[in-house]
């Protein structure tokens, strides 16, 4: 019997995780670090390396086939309209269940010190990051979205935004110019796009082993050399990381079932099935950019989703769309101020909502760029940054489960906006 993809990621999956345990219980977390974990540094730079040409090559092909301004600036609307309400509501959904378990009372103060203690170094570096970004102005993110240099924007996959405003510029010219003049160009980036499609499928081969690389490197790395630590930083924080989860299953299986079901007709089963193989890789790369190309061709080809929809909507999804991010921002920011035993006023978690909102667009599709903006809303609402070394143990498995949940709104955005395109 052939095993489909997915299956095959979740046993590489399982694997890793047994593997990991093993390897941080004896000692081997060297041999994992040189021996294991540069296989899954590869596969993540392949997916890396693709994405630049991938969302460059599909959206201006998408953009062009478009052939209406008008109809471009509809789905535009549509898609940034549903991104935003989305993230506020994940990020209300945040509040509610931070509010009704209280991780933070729960948490010994012998623990809370030693927390404090272990990842106060760390804290410091995502705060000092933090500050750099708050002293931006407002129309800051508007500026950097412009590049000077294209092929230096291309060069970095944390510059996607970049990519994104010259591929729909270029796209829009395209459209203007005609299709007797557009054709050459259009002919060289529809070939572009095929190939990379093609480099997708051919990536997806070693995803078992990439997802074995990453997930036994994961452990090691937070065990270090002594697999107690993560059962006592999960024993210590388990009612934080119930709330941050429950939060996301929630978003996941309601929020983003009641998209599919007012904008499309594709039953859930379809959706979630054709989605697995991304989601599975989004979890085990931590990345939403890295998982783009995957995303962008699970939607075109199991999901029915058009080019010109997917090339549109999944690539600016990949970095504005971070409604995992926002929840666990809105329910890490409680956590710690209730640890701190400060009451946050209704005014001040309306303010966590509007800001994790904002926050999140522009926020690089990478691990762990949450735990910079998180600073800025903890600044927005009075609470001491450095209660962030607080919830610093346990980031990176939260960071892969919020990345699932992005992934997810993304491909369930872009359904819905096909679905209303008669796409």
């Amino acid at each position: 019997m052939k095993i489909p993809l997915y299956g095959k990621i979740i046993i590489g999956l399982i694997l890793g995780i047994v593997f990991g345990i093993f390897a941080a219980s004896n000692g081997w977390n060297q041999f994992t670090n040189e021996w294991i974990s540069p296989f899954g540094k590869i596969f993540i730079s392949l997916l890396k390396l693709i994405a630049v040409p991938l969302v460059l090559s599909s959206l201006i092909t998408g953009v062009a086939s478009l052939s209406d301004l008008q109809k471009l600036s509809r789905i535009g609307g549509k898609t940034i309209m549903i991104y935003i309400s989305t993230t506020a509501v994940a990020a209300t959904i945040g509040l509610v269940a931070v509010n009704i378990l209280q991780p933070g009372d729960k948490l010994p103060d012998d623990m809370k010190q030693k927390l404090q203690s272990s990842y106060q170094d760390t804290a410091s570096g995502k705060m000092e990051a933090a500050q750099q970004m708050k002293e931006r102005t407002a129309l800051q993110p508007i500026v950097d979205m412009v590049p000077q240099n294209f092929f230096n924007a291309a060069s970095n996959n944390r510059n996607m935004l970049q990519v994104v405003f010259v591929s729909i510029i270029v796209g829009i010219s395209l459209i203007q110019i005609g299709k007797s003049k557009s054709k050459p160009m259009l002919n060289f980036f529809e070939s572009l796009n095929d190939v990379v499609i093609k480099l997708v499928e051919n990536i997806m081969i070693l995803a078992p082993i990439g997802v074995f690389s990453l997930i036994a490197d994961t452990i090691t790395t937070i065990a270090g050399d002594d697999i107690n630590k993560v059962f006592e930083l999960l024993g210590a924080l388990g009612f934080y990381m119930i709330a941050v989860i429950i939060g996301l299953i929630l978003q996941t299986t309601i929020t983003y079932s009641a998209v599919l079901k007012i904008f499309s007709k594709m039953s859930l089963k379809k959706f979630y099935k054709g989605i697995a193989p991304a989601q599975l890789l989004a979890f085990s790369t931590s990345s939403s950019g890295a998982t783009l190309p995957v995303t962008m061709d699970r939607c075109e080809k199991e999901l029915g989703v058009s080019e010109e929809v997917s090339s549109f909507v999944l690539p600016l999804g990949a970095t504005i769309n971070m409604d995992g991010t926002a929840l666990y921002q809105a329910i890490a920011a409680v956590f710690i101020a209730q640890t701190l035993g400060m009451d946050l006023s209704l005014g001040a978690q309306s303010t966590i909502v509007l800001t994790a909102v904002l926050a999140s667009i522009g926020t690089a599709a990478v691990p762990g760029a949450g735990i910079i903006t998180l600073v800025i809303i903890l600044e927005a609402i009075g609470v001491p940054s450095v209660g962030l070394a607080l919830i610093l143990g346990v980031d990176r498995i939260l960071d892969m489960l919020r990345t699932v949940t992005n992934v997810t709104g993304d491909a369930s955005v872009a359904v819905a906006i096909a679905s209303s395109e008669k796409n």
